[in-house]
């Protein structure tokens, strides 16, 4: 018996060393475009790009090969789409705190997210939140990443009457956004691997001959992460102005992470009673990952619903998983191809993700307007007001006081009250922002 089959038990998932390779392969070319979004983000956030490309393969090899080692999951881990987001242009550009701050606030809450596993509390919150927050959360938060593509790509733009206006549709960049845009969509379609980061390629290549950038060359020893390795302000963060943000971090993880967990799992057929000690496994892996990539210099690490990509392709053990975060290591030596990369060469990958996280529109019971307003209040004040936590506030608030009103306070779980009260609070006693 090979050390493959002694780790990873291919035969009794009906599988090989082949399948769980390409499986991987598939997998990382699903989600490789994090090495370029993650870094060009973080980076307005005034991070150093090149510290946060080290620390984004750092972090999803080492989250990878935690969830292929010791959960046996074919799952991946990557600092997540829209958390990273929330971290620069809210988090720190408009609520003025520091990044060292915001990384504080990341680890804090990871520190939450792992207690909260340990003590079987995670899933304590999940069940007692209500379907129609959770689903709001996702399509919310794919609302505040689309208007942050369309504002990157130059698409919308700043406008003193009207707030929001088109942007000057003749700019190289916006046209050769729509275009990798619409690539992105067909290859999709097409069912292309890959198709996210071939569309980020072809604009950066794009972008040499008409948009004036520089090539710096693709391999190089990485970039130090010194910048960023061990700078949180773990102290910063749990002060009472950023405690909010603890809270968004915090809840948005939860129902981010378990969702995609549970997802993906039960498409690999592993979500059977024999096999949930390892899901439990898994919980853990993802929840320990969090705090370790604040360490290291990101925002929140999650578990990658591109990893369904991979189970498509017939990945079923962690053997996928560490095929995936043996590529994210292999990706430190093109920090130069990940450096000039511009912000509207990935803003067309943050709109295809937005695009898909708004299917969840459908599950909202729309007949039930006690579920269906909250629902849609968290959603529109997340981009509206430019803020995930807002979005939450409002969503959580407005769904106790319409329950409490219309008789239906049973139906309200203890934890939405909770949730609320701090939420209220915050808005009375510490200011609306």
């Amino acid at each position: 018996m090979n050390w493959t089959e002694r780790i990873f038990k291919l035969s009794e998932h009906n599988s090989n060393v082949r399948t769980e390779l390409v499986a991987g392969l598939t997998t990382f070319l699903t989600m490789a475009y994090i090495m370029f979004v993650n870094p060009s983000i973080l980076g307005d956030a005034g991070m150093p790009k090149g510290s946060v490309f080290v620390a984004t393969c750092l972090i999803a090899a080492l989250g990878s090969t935690i969830m292929a080692l010791y959960a046996n999951y074919p799952i991946a881990l990557a600092p997540g789409m829209g958390l990273n987001a929330y971290f620069a242009y809210v988090v720190v550009l408009k609520m003025g705190f520091t990044w060292e701050a915001a990384l504080g606030a990341v680890f804090v809450s990871g520190c939450l997210f792992l207690i909260c596993t340990l003590f079987g509390l995670r899933e304590l919150i999940i069940k007692g939140i209500p379907q129609s927050i959770r689903v709001a959360i996702t399509v919310g938060i794919g609302l505040f990443l689309a208007l942050i593509a369309l504002k990157t790509a130059g698409v919308v733009a700043a406008d003193g009457a009207t707030y929001v206006t088109l942007g000057d549709l003749h700019k190289p960049e916006v046209i050769m956004a729509s275009l990798g845009f619409l690539l992105i969509v067909v290859l999709d379609r097409l069912k292309v691997p890959g198709a996210l980061l071939i569309g980020i390629l072809a604009v950066t290549i794009a972008s040499f001959f008409f948009g004036g950038n520089k090539f710096q060359g693709v391999f190089s020893m990485p970039p130090s992460i010194e910048p960023t390795l061990f700078k949180l302000d773990i102290k910063a963060a749990l002060t009472g102005g950023i405690l909010n943000v603890v809270l968004v971090f915090f809840l948005v993880e939860l129902f981010d992470a378990t969702g995609t967990l549970m997802g993906v799992a039960r498409r690999a057929g592993l979500l059977v009673p024999e096999r949930m000690g390892r899901f439990n496994r898994s919980l853990l892996a993802d929840s320990g990952a969090i705090f370790v990539g604040s360490m290291l210099g990101t925002s929140s690490t999650t578990a990658y619903v591109e990893s369904a990509a991979g189970v498509q392709a017939g990945g079923r053990t962690g053997l996928t998983a560490l095929t995936v975060a043996v590529l994210f290591l292999a990706c430190l030596f093109i920090a130069p191809l990940a450096g000039v990369v511009p912000g509207y060469a990935t803003a067309p990958a943050l709109l295809f993700v937005a695009c898909l996280m708004l299917k969840d529109l459908t599950e909202v019971q729309w007949e039930e307007t006690t579920e269906a307003v909250p629902a849609v209040i968290t959603a529109l004040m997340m981009p509206f007001t430019y803020s995930i936590a807002n979005g939450l506030a409002f969503g959580f608030i407005s769904y106790a006081v319409l329950k409490l009103f219309t008789g239906k306070v049973r139906e309200v779980h203890w934890i939405v009250w909770l949730i609320a009260a701090v939420f209220l609070f915050k808005f009375i006693y510490l200011g609306g922002h």
